[in-house]
């Protein structure tokens, strides 16, 4: 399977979620249909709104807390330029 990186939103400048998995669709349905407790269950952020595909789970994790660290202003510029729009590009994957 192939790492990730993504960030889930719950709404355009809403919520914001960072998350690393080997199984993006997987991962996102399960946030989507709150199987697990946590973060995004209690605050509904189930939006996939960017995502960066990496060659090792160790280069994934790397930037997922390196990102986890950036100001929120960044993280809105990374997602805003490659999704103004703010769609859910989990139904791209689909």
């Amino acid at each position: 399977m192939q790492p990730y990186v993504y960030i889930l939103a719950s709404g355009r400048n809403g919520t914001l979620y960072i998350g690393v998995t080997s199984d993006l669709i997987g991962r996102v349905w399960q946030h989507k249909n709150n199987v697990v407790d946590g973060f995004t269950k209690k605050y509904a952020v189930h939006n996939l709104v960017w995502a960066e595909s990496h060659v090792s789970m160790e280069s994934a994790i790397t930037r997922e807390k390196a990102l986890k660290s950036w100001h929120r202003q960044w993280k809105i510029r990374i997602i805003e330029q490659i999704n103004p729009e703010w769609r859910d590009l989990y139904h791209e994957l689909t």
